[in-house]
């Protein structure tokens, strides 16, 4: 496969999406720490970890394979979390792009119900129909994880089933186990409706803000 995933600057109202560097590494390890009870099922680094974290993506990054963001909150200016695009599929000709993931998302708590998370989801779905032309993004988590499951399914992502034993776990404890993975989508047909969705979620966010 020819095609190297490379993510370029996404800008929004509430966030941007930056390509991860190790200068956002301060950032992120007050992020991570704020509240940790959303993070059963999810790769969160401790603050102490954030560095390895950051080699860990950006190495993935080198395979050509992910393109690793930080979310970076408009209002402060400051790392807030991290997201990806991953697994880039070329069925049909190498230099094409036909379907990505989107994952390795995480958020600090108090960036939560803020309207980043949609909004984030916009830009990167956007980019990857409008400008790769994919016919599918991608998304899963653990199939345990009903808090992540609810997240993707309000983006407006469809349900496709549970891989059994898919990918590894993240959940403490479980450390050399794999888990069951849910999966969702998004296809270019579906794209249109879920991009007038996300535009309505990102619209209330901006109202509930002028009235704050």
């Amino acid at each position: 496969m020819s095609f190297v995933l490379r993510g370029p600057v996404l800008e929004g109202e509430f966030v941007r999406l930056e390509p991860l560097g190790h200068h956002h590494a301060a950032d992120l390890a007050r992020a991570a720490e704020e509240d940790r009870g959303s993070y059963a099922f999810t790769w969160v680094p401790r603050a102490e970890e954030v560095g390895a974290y950051v080699d860990a993506q950006l190495a993935r990054a080198a395979t050509g394979r992910l393109a690793p963001y930080a979310q970076v909150s408009r209002a402060t200016g400051r790392a807030v979390g991290a997201t990806a695009y991953w697994e880039p599929r070329c069925w049909r000709d190498d230099d094409r792009l036909d379907a990505v993931e989107v994952g390795f998302t995480w958020l600090a708590a108090s960036a939560q119900g803020t309207g980043v998370n949609a909004e984030a989801k916009f830009l990167l779905f956007r980019h990857a129909f409008e400008e790769w032309d994919v016919a599918r993004v991608d998304l899963k988590t653990d199939a345990r994880n009903a808090r992540s499951r609810a997240a993707i399914e309000s983006v407006g992502a469809r349900f496709e089933g549970v891989l059994r034993n898919w990918s590894r776990s993240w959940a403490p404890g479980e450390e050399g186990r794999l888990r069951d993975s849910a999966i969702f989508s998004v296809t270019a047909g579906e794209w249109p409706a879920c991009q007038a969705r996300l535009e309505e979620r990102v619209a209330r966010y901006r109202a509930r803000s002028g009235e704050a």
